[in-house]
């Protein structure tokens, strides 16, 4: 059985990892300073969590950075990069390690204060919750209805001319689109895959070679999770860069663009007795 640590085990090299990333960093690039900061191999990156959206190291650390959020170590801007704050600058290993008993105690202060009757779940839960019904969808469709809604997905970003060929024997390029910035144009060829677990680096280098001659620029997009070797083979020097969506992007992308997925605004309505008592 491969051992993946445990968030508590990742909130140091965290915070040295963004230290080292000058500070700030995405989601992705964070990910990847860490896996270096620990040393960790390819077989305990490749672990699966079991949302099959994720790696299993990829959501401990989304708890430690959750964690050091909530100790006041990190902060998070919407775009989703993570940043030291001044107190994370200045913070030692020792101060670190006592960070699970802190946001323990915080939590359960919180409890206390709270009204009995409230039972609504922490943001984290709600996010994951979400994305979890979403791929659950998204890998129940049909292989060709899939390909439609990537289709779509790239429409509404900014592509143009996008097609479906999605042709046996095509090298698993299921369509092509053009996509338009400012005065020059680039030809995307885009593959789409409904996994639930990883993509290797073999379908990166398959994809790359059924481009050659086509188009220099390539999308996968899949409902799955990428390797580490995948990731590097993606933009290994010398090759034409293959740009990848995974699970977690994608719900991210259909949310942003409302394909399927809505936000509603709850009203909270709020009764001030001292108003009343000057009636």
């Amino acid at each position: 059985m491969v051992l993946v640590p445990a968030y508590s085990q990742m909130l140091w090299p965290a915070v040295v990892a963004l230290k080292e990333l000058g500070g700030s960093a995405t989601n992705d690039e964070l990910l990847t300073k860490v896996i270096e900061v620990m040393h960790l191999s390819a077989e305990v990156q490749n672990v699966p969590h079991t949302d099959g959206r994720q790696s299993k190291v990829s959501y401990n650390l989304h708890w430690a950075k959750t964690y050091l959020k909530k100790a006041g170590y990190v902060d998070n801007s919407v775009r989703g990069v993570w940043a030291l704050t001044d107190a994370g600058e200045k913070v030692s290993e020792a101060a670190v390690a006592q960070v699970p008993s802190l946001v323990r105690k915080m939590d359960a202060d919180a409890r206390k204060a709270a009204p009995v009757s409230s039972e609504e779940p922490a943001p984290d839960t709600i996010d994951i919750n979400w994305k979890d019904e979403l791929l659950d969808c998204l890998r129940k469709i049909q292989p060709d209805a899939f390909e439609r809604l990537s289709q779509r997905l790239l429409r509404e970003a900014g592509f143009i001319k996008v097609e479906v060929t999605g042709r046996a024997g095509d090298g698993g390029i299921d369509g092509i689109g053009v996509l338009r910035l400012n005065l020059l144009s680039f030809q995307v060829l885009f593959q789409c895959k409904r996994y639930s677990g990883s993509v290797g680096p073999s379908t990166i280098r398959d994809f790359r070679g059924a481009m050659v001659g086509r188009s220099d620029k390539g999308l996968l997009i899949t409902t799955g999770t990428f390797t580490a070797e995948a990731k590097k083979e993606a933009t290994r020097d010398g090759a034409p860069a293959i740009e990848l969506i995974d699970g977690e992007q994608l719900c991210d992308l259909l949310k942003q663009l409302r394909l399927g997925v809505s936000t509603e605004m709850v009203e909270k309505v709020l009764v001030d007795p001292g108003w009343f008592s000057k009636v």
